[in-house]
């Protein structure tokens, strides 16, 4: 396992700080009353792009050399990842192709093509995503981005509990919602450097577990293609990288149901007046499901994006109705 320490988070932060946003940290009264603790979001859904995800990218893309940079970029996401590639790779002027499921959602679609990248499709069911793009990129001899198992991608990402701790003192805990590992990964080396006290829990759907059910085993365990609604969640298996680092650190991934991420995202708009898609807003349903340990009374959570389709938002809000 690649050691990534914080000293890697904090030369990240300096590394992305003139394009990345420094997002804001709020609070809500009705939420900690209905959460039953002080929660503190950390607002990943205003950064650029509309997610963490532009961090992980932009370190990475900041870290190649002139040279890679020149020969492009390849990468396989299913919206928020692609988005923050293309951000960034038109920022630097470097050529990308993006990997991009044929059913993802059309906002994010739309906006990773708005920025300049070429998409590629896929059938996620049937064809292998990481197969397809590292074709392409030995084809042109473009360097592959990860969506999350890479220290780059991991240290990138640690920059958001960074800037959380940073701005909140006395945390007890930080909830972060879990698909590939690079966020949770971040934070979790991020936070336990600086609060070693500090609980770091990480959250994916039900129909998503894949790393409930590895940890457990003590191992990677694969699963089918999930059909949850949380889109940025479905990944399949925990990453090479990002296990080792979770299973050592983290303090228990917990588990929601759909309900509970789409009435979280109904809480969110209606009482915040903040968007979440349900993978951004899978580690407030924990809190707001009181599914966290007792005794915790001041939480982080990172809400990781905001980005959703209308017409998805649109039946959430009719189904929480």
């Amino acid at each position: 396992m690649p050691e990534i320490s914080l000293a890697e988070v904090q030369e990240a932060a300096e590394r992305i700080a003139k394009i990345v946003h420094r997002t804001p940290v709020f609070s809500s009264r009705r939420f900690n009353e209905a959460a039953g603790v002080a929660c503190f979001f950390k607002g990943e859904n205003l950064q650029r792009g509309g997610a963490f995800k532009l961090r992980g990218a932009a370190n990475f893309l900041l870290s190649m050399t002139e040279d890679e940079r020149s020969r492009g970029v390849v990468t396989f996401s299913s919206g928020n990842h692609a988005q923050a590639v293309a951000i960034i790779a038109r920022e630097l002027g470097v050529v990308a192709t993006i990997v991009m499921p044929a059913d993802a959602p059309k906002a994010k679609l739309e906006a990773t093509r708005s920025y300049g990248a070429q998409i590629v499709p896929y059938d996620r069911l049937h064809e292998d995503r990481e197969a397809i793009g590292r074709r392409l990129a030995s084809e042109c001899g473009a360097t592959v981005v990860p969506p999350f198992d890479h220290p780059w991608i991991v240290a990138g990402q640690g920059t958001a509990a960074l800037e959380l701790l940073e701005d909140i003192s006395g945390l007890d805990a930080v909830a972060v919602p879990l698909g590939g590992g690079g966020l949770l990964s971040g934070t979790l080396i991020a936070a336990k450097s600086l609060r070693p006290s500090i609980k770091v829990f990480g959250v994916e759907p039900e129909l998503a577990n894949d790393w409930a059910l590895s940890l457990a085993a003590g191992e990677r365990i694969a699963i089918s293609v999930p059909e949850t609604i949380a889109d940025g969640l479905r990944t399949v298996q925990p990453g090479a990288i990002t296990f080792p680092i979770v299973k050592s650190l983290v303090d228990d991934v917990l588990l929601v149901t759909e309900d509970e991420m789409k009435q979280t995202v109904r809480f969110l708009l209606t009482r915040l007046k903040i968007l979440a898609e349900p993978s951004g807003a899978a580690g407030a349903a924990a809190v707001l499901h009181q599914k966290l340990p007792r005794g915790l009374k001041r939480v982080g959570v990172i809400i990781s994006g905001g980005n959703i389709d209308l017409e998805v938002l649109a039946g959430i809000c009719r189904e929480t109705a």
